[in-house]
């Protein structure tokens, strides 16, 4: 799987989707502001949401935003306009951050295998809303994030990276979420440098470097 670039000297051009107040988009722009994320750059923050924090946090750091609100509209209607938009910007990763919409399968179909998302859970454990309070009711003793594609299915795409964090003792749901956070805003920076890279590819429902194979398959090679 290949990030198209214009260029040799073009940088990756992300579209970064929020609802909310955007912290990972903060996060990503940092990073990108740090020098963590050299040949990247935010092309274009779209928020389905008119008063999001993140919207405003865009405004504030001089970068490209749209509203479409979604309240009241079709899907795929919705999902079409933001597409438009995305593509007029000359994007080339679609990174949802805090974005609290489905995707149609039509934008989903428009963007294959350059839509990336980040969860608060070890996925496939609890996919879908609150899952860190899900975590912290099953009981769980490691919770973390996950990084991964995106596909017309919930919280399903190949996975990029996850990271890990323990559940304490003396953890709420409220402390653990915190502590998740933290976690993804490392998580969305390093995933989006492996996509970027154009070293890693997926094979099957795994995300691995290019060129590497698996243990057991070069076992197999080897007794030919």
């Amino acid at each position: 799987m290949d990030i198209p670039r214009p260029s040799i000297s073009a940088a990756i051009r992300l579209g970064i989707l929020l609802s909310g107040r955007g912290s990972n988009f903060l996060a990503i722009a940092e990073s990108i502001r740090a020098g963590r994320l050299p040949g990247v750059e935010i092309a274009i923050v779209i928020s389905n949401v008119a008063d999001a924090p993140g919207i405003a946090a865009a405004a504030q750091l001089g970068l490209p935003h749209s509203v479409f609100e979604s309240r009241g509209r079709k899907r795929a209607e919705h999902d079409a306009d933001v597409a438009a938009c995305l593509k007029a910007h000359g994007v080339d990763l679609v990174c949802l951050a805090g974005y609290m919409r489905l995707l149609s399968p039509e934008f989903v179909a428009a963007f294959p295998n350059r839509i990336i998302n980040i969860h608060p859970s070890l996925l496939p454990a609890f996919p879908g809303l609150e899952a860190q309070e899900q975590a912290f009711v099953y009981g769980a003793k490691v919770a973390g994030c996950t990084v991964h594609f995106v596909d017309e299915e919930l919280d399903h795409g190949a996975i990029i990276l996850q990271r890990a964090v323990e559940v304490l003792d003396t953890d709420d749901a409220h402390s653990l979420a915190e502590r998740i956070l933290a976690e993804e805003h490392i998580a969305y920076s390093e995933a989006i440098a492996r996509v970027a890279s154009g070293e890693w590819e997926i094979r099957g429902r795994r995300y691995v470097k290019a060129g590497n194979k698996g243990t057991r398959e070069q076992g197999n090679e080897k007794s030919r």
